[in-house]
């Protein structure tokens, strides 16, 4: 059985778990109904890469397989991650006036559901809570899984308001956006909640301290993962950056290829462009960038290539990598179980080159 097949078979038990425990709050049977329709319709059809990362940074710290009560108790962690993932996804999907997402309509566009859609956020981020209480209330770390779910949640909506109030519709003044804003805005968006919370959690769960010494050196992991982590998450949203403009629509999975410029976006493409244009190619940007016109859309990306945008990708990428491989390296590494290992980081650091969306 892999890795994915086994974490989506926990689903089943953690989904009756939630199931059980609303109807045992007396609520209506339509009600009850419909949180079972909420948590299929929104839990389904994702890649699940950062509920497995919860489950495969323990193994890894662990240095073998869990046992069925450890692996259990990761899953758990891994889909609340998920829970989370699915609550983000549902009211940004709002706020974005999305239409599809994941080959099927919206949740808020689903008929029947609109604006309900709201509260059905708001209780698929509820279920978090209930399933740490239940699994993990008496145990040393549960303060440190609360704490790593409330924080993560509130930078990702920091990062959420950051990103609408950069691209409110209306306002084309290229002069609002950077590089620096850009990486402000993917950190706290993005990196804390892809790529920080699932190895914090793995690491919480398997008894990572705050610091330990090791050949010599005073480590402080969760700083140490922090670092990198976030590397990673500036990297991974300026490729899909990347992706948006320039992958056609069999790579990108979506209906459209990307929308980042008719949506007005502060993406790394338009950044580096407005880094590298001449005064008339800057002229274009101006008149064309979030307009929702295809021909708009069309002269914005024609001045991406002219002023080499790909290119300058090419280059990003091969330093952003060769920067994290050494920052991977230079991490103290002993056979101790409980410590931070390479092979964690390195995982992101085989896949992120390779993916296509």
């Amino acid at each position: 059985m892999d890795h994915r097949t086994k974490f989506e078979g926990t689903w089943i038990r953690v989904r009756s778990e939630l199931m059980d425990h609303v109807a045992s709050e007396g609520m209506l049977p339509e009600a009850v109904e419909w949180y079972g329709k909420n948590l299929d319709y929104n839990m389904t059809g994702g890649k699940l890469d950062r509920g497995l990362s919860v489950v495969k940074t323990a193994q890894i710290i662990k240095g073998e397989e869990l046992d069925d009560n450890e692996y259990y108790k990761a899953a758990v962690l891994g889909w609340a991650l998920e829970l989370l993932g699915a609550c983000l996804i549902v009211s940004d999907d709002i706020m974005d006036n999305s239409t599809t997402r994941r080959a099927k309509p919206c949740w808020y566009r689903v008929p029947s559901v609109g604006l309900i859609a709201i509260n059905d956020a708001f209780m698929l981020e509820s279920a978090i809570y209930y399933l740490l209480k239940k699994h993990f209330r008496h145990t040393p770390y549960y303060v440190d899984l609360l704490e790593l779910f409330h924080d993560t949640t509130y930078q990702t909506e920091m990062g959420q308001l950051m990103d609408m109030t950069t691209a409110l519709e209306g306002n084309f003044d290229l002069n609002r956006f950077s590089l620096d804003k850009h990486r402000l805005i993917i950190i706290y968006k993005t990196a804390f909640y892809s790529f920080y919370l699932p190895v914090a959690l793995g690491m919480c769960l398997t008894g990572v301290p705050e610091s330990y010494t090791l050949e010599g050196k005073t480590v402080e992991p969760y700083k140490v993962a922090l670092s990198i982590l976030l590397l990673f998450g500036e990297y991974f949203q300026s490729q899909n950056d990347f992706f948006d403009f320039s992958a056609p629509p069999e790579l990108v999975g979506k209906i459209q290829v990307g929308t980042d410029i008719v949506e007005n976006k502060c993406s790394w493409c338009v950044n580096i462009a407005l880094a590298l244009a001449t005064p008339e190619q800057r002229k274009v940007l101006d008149e064309n960038y979030g307009r929702k016109d295809p021909a708009a859309e069309a002269r914005v990306k024609e001045v991406f290539e002219a002023v080499g945008v790909r290119e300058r990708f090419a280059k990003y990428e091969a330093d952003m990598y060769e920067r994290l491989e050494e920052l991977i390296a230079a991490i103290p590494e002993g056979p101790e179980r409980g410590t931070l290992k390479r092979q964690i980081f390195m995982i992101y650091l085989e896949k992120i080159p390779k993916r296509v969306k």
